[in-house]
């Protein structure tokens, strides 16, 4: 009971919310509706969220990393006022954001007052205004690369619509497979860790014929899928095993369905073991050390590349 008031609490505040952005138009009865509702939900349910940080928050300020959609649906709707920012330390840092009375979470907003931004080539977002830095101390050669015609390089590839920016991804992480088709691994990455049941996911796929992932179960999704198919939870040999790589793939296929074909993962390497700092294979700001990743995983990633894919349909 407590799980669908929190579910339903989340899907009326983001109406609500969208309606207050000017994203939600149309169909005044559902708006009454909401409002009736929220009357109940919002004390009952989000006060209790919006207690847990102080109950007097303003504003909260999201950058780093994407802010998955589900992450933000949540905060949005239940009352925190979350926002999202871009830049980077050689741009002062700030040069994107989203305001309370103007977010758009799926983006990272409009560019700041002064500062210019634009398109490059390969998608390249790039940078040019008075926070922007003259150059690297003493470091004359990457200064130069830095920059091109003025503006500086960020190394993201973004798309802007209707003055918002939008990021896709770093330029060095993009994926290029062997038939020549880009995939964002990050965005990937954060619809699979929608599911619980993934604690943490690493898309590859860079020069290959498709996109494979590797992702840490939750210990107790394995055992339920485990016993489910008369396997040894107990055993690590049986995360290999081909009835359970299936079964996952088949529930990361579901939760990508809405990308493209070809960026849909085909086949899964399953582990239990955590990445962390401690093994080098996740960075103090818990970003993913990609070429560690792939070092760790050579010998299940050539297997993988070996066979055929455990689902193509």
């Amino acid at each position: 009971m407590q799980s669908a008031l929190f579910d339903a609490a989340i899907a009326i505040g983001w109406r609500r919310f969208s309606r207050d952005q000017g994203r939600l138009q149309g169909d005044a009865f559902q708006s009454v509706l909401d409002g009736l509702a929220w009357l109940f939900l919002q004390p009952v349910i989000a006060q209790k969220l919006i207690d847990q940080f102080g109950g007097r928050l303003r504003i909260a300020v999201s950058g780093g990393a994407a802010l998955s959609n589900t992450i933000s649906q949540c905060f949005l709707g239940l009352g925190i006022p979350i926002i999202q920012g871009y830049g980077l330390t050689e741009t002062s840092p700030v040069v994107a954001f989203n305001a309370p009375d103007d977010n758009d979470p799926t983006t990272v907003g409009r560019a700041m007052s002064n500062v210019e931004v634009r398109i490059g080539d390969n998608a390249e977002l790039q940078v040019r205004g008075p926070n922007v830095m003259r150059g690297y101390w003493k470091r004359d050669e990457d200064t130069a690369k830095a920059f091109v015609d003025g503006w500086l390089r960020t190394g993201d590839q973004a798309e802007i619509v209707a003055g918002r920016v939008r990021i896709l991804g770093r330029i060095k992480e993009i994926i290029v497979t062997s038939t020549g088709e880009k995939i964002a691994p990050v965005d990937l990455e954060l619809a699979i860790m929608n599911d619980p049941v993934f604690e943490q996911v690493y898309i590859f796929g860079d020069n290959s014929p498709f996109i494979g992932c590797a992702v840490v179960l939750s210990k107790k999704y394995w055992a339920e899928l485990a016993s489910s198919l008369n396997l040894n939870p107990d055993d690590v040999g049986n995360l290999k095993s081909a009835q359970a790589v299936e079964v996952v793939v088949n529930r990361i296929r579901a939760l990508t369905q809405s990308f493209p074909y070809y960026a849909q993962p085909k086949a899964v390497i399953l582990s239990l073991e955590p990445w962390t700092i401690e093994n080098s294979l996740i960075t103090p700001t818990l970003k993913l050390k990609r070429n560690n990743l792939a070092d760790h995983f050579t010998i299940d990633i050539q297997d993988m590349y070996h066979r055929a894919p455990t689902s193509s349909k």
